[in-house]
C-alpha cells in the first residue's frame, strides 16, 4: 500500500459522508431564507471535512497509544496498528489538517462574526478531546454526546449562521435528525467493538450499558429523525415535501434488523449502510426544505 493510500485509509472515507450532511441541511435552510452564500457554504464544508479527518487521525493515534487498536480488530484496519504510518507522521498530519481548517475558518469569521471563531476553536479542541488528553470523551462514555452536539447542532446551525448571522428555531429542529443519524454511525461502531473496548478499558455507552441498551439507542435515534419532519410540517413549513425523508423507511427497517441480527465483523456492513443512510436522509430532507 502506498503512503497516499495509507493516509486515505486513516481518514476513514466511508464515514466522511457525515461531514456533508450538516452543511447540506444548514445551507438548504439558508437558501430557504434567501440568504444562501455559496462560498461560505463551500468553506464550511471543507472545514467540516477537515475537522472530521483530523478527529479520525487523533482517534487513530491515541487509540494506538492506549493499546485499544490491534492488528486483529473487528473493524477496518487502523494505519498505526498496521504499521503503515508512524506516530511522528501522524502527529504532523494532525497538525497540518487542523491548521488548514483553522486558516479556512478565518474566512467564515470574516463573513459572520467572532462567535464563529470561538465555535471553530472549540470544535478543533473537541476533536482532540475525543480520544486525547486527561479526559478522553470516547473513553468516558461521552462520545455519543460529542457527536450529537458537534455534527448536529454545531455543524448544522453553524453552517446556517455563517450565511445568515442569525439562528432560528427551525434550524435548531432541523439539526436534530442530523445529530441523531450521524451519532448512529458511532453507536454501531461501538456496538461492534463492545468486547474489544471492554478489554481495553474504553468505557463507551455500549460498554457501560450493554448490547440491549445500544440497540434501543440506535433504534430510538432513527425514530427521532422521523419525528422531526412532522414538527417541521406543523410548525414551520406546511409543505408535504418535507416528508421526503420517509422514503428511507425501508432502509431504516433493514438497519434495525441488521443490528438485532449481525455480530462481529458483519456489522461493518451495517456501519457503512448507516453512513449512507444518514447522507440520503439528509439529501431528501434538504430537498424538502428547499422546494
Amino acid at each position: 500500500m502506498t503512503k497516499l493510500n495509507s493516509w486515505i485509509l486513516a481518514s476513514r472515507p466511508k464515514t466522511l459522508l457525515a461531514a456533508f450532511v450538516p452543511v447540506l441541511i444548514g445551507s438548504a435552510m439558508a437558501y430557504n431564507d434567501s440568504s444562501f452564500k455559496p462560498i461560505a457554504a463551500l468553506i464550511a464544508l471543507l472545514c467540516s471535512v477537515l475537522i472530521q479527518i483530523g478527529t479520525n487521525f487523533v482517534n487513530d493515534l491515541y487509540d494506538f497509544l492506549a493499546g485499544t487498536d490491534k492488528k486483529d480488530r473487528l473493524g477496518p484496519a487502523r494505519v498505526l496498528a498496521s504499521g503503515l504510518i508512524s506516530v511522528t507522521e501522524m502527529k504532523i498530519g494532525i497538525a497540518m489538517v487542523f491548521l488548514v481548517s483553522f486558516i479556512l475558518g478565518m474566512y467564515l469569521v470574516f463573513v459572520s462574526s467572532w462567535i464563529t471563531f470561538f465555535v471553530g476553536i472549540i470544535s478543533i479542541m473537541a476533536g482532540f478531546a475525543y480520544t486525547a488528553g486527561p479526559f478522553p470523551l470516547a473513553y468516558k462514555g461521552l462520545g455519543d454526546i460529542f457527536v450529537f452536539i458537534f455534527f448536529g447542532f454545531v455543524g448544522t446551525i453553524g453552517t446556517y449562521y455563517v450565511q445568515t448571522k442569525i439562528v432560528t428555531e427551525f434550524v435548531f429542529w432541523a439539526s436534530v435528525p442530523v445529530g441523531a443519524l450521524i451519532t448512529n454511525i458511532l453507536v454501531i461502531n461501538n456496538y461492534r467493538d463492545i468486547d474489544e473496548d471492554k478489554l481495553a478499558g474504553k468505557n463507551t455507552l455500549a460498554v457501560r450499558f450493554g448490547k440491549t441498551f445500544t440497540r434501543v439507542q440506535y433504534t430510538g435515534f432513527i425514530i427521532i429523525s422521523y419525528l422531526v419532519p412532522i414538527i417541521a410540517f406543523v410548525t414551520y413549513k406546511n409543505n408535504w415535501l418535507i416528508f421526503l425523508p420517509y422514503l428511507t423507511i425501508p432502509v431504516a427497517y433493514k438497519l434495525v434488523r441488521m443490528i438485532y441480527s449481525f455480530e462481529g465483523s458483519e456489522l461493518n456492513k451495517t456501519l457503512e449502510l448507516t453512513a449512507k443512510f444518514s447522507a440520503v436522509y439528509g439529501l431528501l430532507f434538504a430537498v424538502g426544505i428547499l422546494v
